[in-house]
């Protein structure tokens, strides 16, 4: 279909329509990659650094998606995931959750630590 501005015909276009997401928690290195992997064009990213103004944030944005860090050793992140789930107004809004490095360790290392300390508690817990 053509229309005609000001006697120039122009062709209607569809528009995609800009996906809204919140970013909360992030570090630098992850906030980075997703502004990368997600084509600025398309989505409208809203960063939130702390998960204490996260919640009013996202009431307020209504947004297509939530991207989540959930560090195991924080749990506001498991406690705003809660909220947002019991709330009826957001509990339809996917939240995609992940975690980083555990206190600047990769992943192996940190399990490693986690059963060299689980292993001393339960040689110290055991009686003599």
């Amino acid at each position: 279909m053509v229309n005609q501005v000001a006697g120039t015909p122009v062709q209607n276009v569809a528009v995609t329509p800009v996906q809204k997401v919140v970013v909360v928690n992030g570090n630098t290195e992850v906030l980075g990659m997703l502004e990368s992997v997600l084509d600025a064009g398309r989505y409208d990213m809203v960063f939130v650094e702390s998960s204490d103004h996260a919640y009013s944030q996202i009431k307020k944005v209504l947004p297509n998606l939530v991207i989540l860090c959930a560090r195991i050793e924080q749990l506001e992140g498991f406690q705003l995931l809660t909220m947002l789930k019991l709330d009826p107004e957001t509990r339809t809004i996917p939240v995609l959750t992940y975690t980083t490095e555990f206190e600047g360790q990769d992943f192996d290392a940190a399990i490693s630590q986690l059963a060299e300390e689980e292993e001393e508690f339960l040689l110290a817990s055991r009686p003599a």
